[in-house]
């Protein structure tokens, strides 16, 4: 059970990135909707959970080290094939993202040059890289409890500070822009974009134990994880929504409204998930394209590196509105897939 409650740790660490603990993606997929919010954060748990256990459980079977067999089981030889590029493809992208917006933490709360936020993430995600995937996840996982924390204060804080109605609250946060129609859609689209971007890394996470329960348990455990921290978050911008207008992270801004002291551990814990986050995308980027754990896949981390700091410069906001939009739609495709793959599996042991 151990082993499960680290692969789940893992699992969150690597999907929670600065947009999520920030508040900014929840904002726009669920709060924007109001109280049916809650209903899309109980759907995107699910679908957290069940698609975690299922890609999970296919790693941990072909003890795969990099997405390519994954997404071929799943996929088929044909569409797999293209799939495989656009993921590959999307690693690399949201690698950038994450760097851009260590650069805006540091800008935002710190007052420091986003240059500075840039290179310390890319070195330190290099350097991390050096040490294997086992090593990772273990990293990945120790953060996650921190956040937890952190984020259980600011709901309470909220809750209890909350002076407006909650029909006020409620048609405030109706009037923030949204990513999504609906509710629905909006849990739906939220997962797929982060399925997409994470289904490479969960692969290998899912490739380092043998015993299929035990990846597919860590799967479960961490999508109800991260649907409880969607839950959280989101309760905490419903009871705020008349403050958090125009806020590029609004649970930094709720941080730092608690104590100051506050705000510099949330700055801390987002700039941890972000590390996370970039560690996972480079890590199974790399993967795809080098065999790790020799010496060549450690140049071409620092060369992968060093390059998606160039990259970084094009601007954390261009490059959410512009790598996002298109990996959700990706995810979609992706969703389904692996909905097929869990009927055939079933099918396959049925008949056996």
């Amino acid at each position: 059970m151990r082993k499960s409650f680290q692969i789940a740790g893992a699992y969150i660490g690597l999907i929670v990135g600065a947009g999520f603990a920030s508040g900014q993606e929840v904002l726009q997929f669920f709060t924007s909707f109001g109280w049916y919010s809650i209903l899309g954060t109980i759907v995107a748990m699910f679908l957290f959970a069940f698609l975690g256990m299922q890609v999970m459980q296919i790693g941990s079977k072909l003890q795969t080290t990099s997405h390519k067999e994954v997404v071929y089981k799943i996929c088929g030889k044909y569409l797999g094939a293209g799939v495989d590029i656009l993921v590959t493809f999307f690693l690399f992208g949201v690698a950038v993202v994450m760097i851009a917006g260590s650069g805006a933490i540091f800008e935002q709360q710190f007052g420091i040059s986003p240059l500075i936020g840039n290179i310390l993430l890319t070195l330190l995600v290099i350097i991390t890289l050096c040490f294997n995937v086992k090593n990772v996840i273990s990293i990945i996982s120790m953060i996650t409890p921190f956040l937890l924390i952190l984020i259980f204060i600011i709901v309470g804080y909220s809750i209890v500070t909350s002076n407006s109605s909650l029909e006020e609250l409620n048609a405030i946060a109706s009037d923030q822009p949204s990513a999504a129609p609906n509710w629905l859609v909006g849990g739906i689209l939220y997962v797929s974009y982060n399925i997409a971007a994470g289904i490479s890394m969960l692969t290998v996470i899912g490739g380092t134990v043998k015993d299929r329960k035990v990846a597919s348990r860590g799967g479960i455990i961490g999508g109800i994880g991260l649907g409880l921290l969607l839950l959280l978050i989101n309760l905490a911008l419903l009871m705020n929504a008349d403050h958090i207008l125009g806020a590029d992270m609004p649970m930094l801004m709720l941080a730092t409204e608690i104590s100051p002291i506050v705000g510099i551990l949330m700055a801390i814990a987002l700039l941890g998930m972000v590390f996370n986050t970039t560690v996972g995308m480079l890590y199974a980027f790399t993967a795809r394209l080098v065999e790790p754990e020799t010496r060549k896949f450690k140049w071409s981390v620092i060369v992968i590196g060093f390059l998606a700091f160039g990259a970084s410069f094009v601007g954390f906001m261009t490059l959410v509105g512009t790598v996002y939009p298109i990996t959700g739609y990706l995810g979609l495709a992706l969703i389904i897939a692996i909905f097929v793959s869990w009927i055939t599996m079933r099918k396959e042991q049925r008949a056996k």
